[in-house]
């Protein structure tokens, strides 16, 4: 087994809610292994979204540490890129320009991250929209966009916080797709949230299933399906079976 690149250790969290201590996190260990791809699943509240935040370095654990790359995370890091819910465009820039927002904040060299820019919009589907707005492309369309703007600078890891959770199922299910595809092309490590089973057990080598609050990682899932997956893969006798047991592991947690 390769050295992880993302290691958790024992991670806790609290917030101060109408002045009492809320634990969002507790005790929170997993190992992330590179060019994997692992979903993160649980009840609402459980801590997901606080979890890949902190591993971020979008905000700070209030006990345990997390290391990317060897490395303490202290401040937001730079060898991550984020796709959150929203897609989060600028209404102002074109589709080419919103991709090229990282490269500016960065002060990287324009050429190279134009041709870059480019080419991840081809791979998306989106060649030909490089001069479009936002207001012109369909959800799914404006959340390929993010996934280019998140991997224009070529991050080791791409962290997805529920990215397709506002769209509709038929354009989810579209995207999952598409999103696989993107990674057997470009082998990222990807940290995926999701309340959908389904898209979780769909795209991952694992499935890491969380407790209510305070979350924990209840159990890591190995996912043992072909790959490259395309739909019919969800027909598998298998996938039901790691549906049922990822249910199973939320249900029995949320009530025992």
């Amino acid at each position: 087994m390769p050295a992880p690149i993302i290691a958790l250790r024992d991670l806790g969290r609290a917030f101060t809610l109408d002045g009492q201590p809320l634990v969002a996190l507790s005790g929170v260990s997993l190992d992330v292994y590179p060019q994997e791809f692992l979903s993160i699943v649980g009840r609402s509240g459980c801590g997901k979204s606080t979890l890949v935040n902190i591993v971020a370095g979008l905000l700070a654990p209030s006990a345990g540490e997390v290391l990317v790359q060897g490395q303490r995370v202290t401040e937001p890091v730079d060898s991550i890129g984020m796709v959150f819910q929203s897609p989060v465009l600028l209404p102002w820039r074109t589709v080419l320009d919103n991709v090229l927002l990282p490269v500016e904040i960065l002060g990287l060299a324009r050429d190279p991250a134009l041709r870059a820019a480019r080419d991840l919009l081809a791979l998306a589907g989106l060649q030909g929209f490089e001069r479009a707005y936002p207001h012109a492309l369909s959800g799914g369309m404006q959340q390929r966009v993010a996934i280019c703007r998140a991997l224009v600078v070529d991050p080791p890891i791409l962290i997805m916080d529920e990215p397709f959770g506002a769209l509709d199922a038929m354009t989810r299910e579209e995207m999952g797709v598409e999103l696989m595809r993107i990674w057997h092309e470009r082998r990222k490590t990807v940290v995926f949230v999701t309340h959908s089973i389904p898209e979780a057990v769909f795209l991952s080598d694992r499935v890491a299933v969380m407790t209510p609050r305070p979350g924990r990682i209840c159990e890591v899932l190995p996912i043992d399906l072909p790959r490259p997956r395309t739909m019919e893969a969800r027909a598998l006798p298998r996938f039901g079976e790691y549906e049922l047991r990822v249910r199973q592991l939320i249900f029995e947690r949320a009530h025992g």
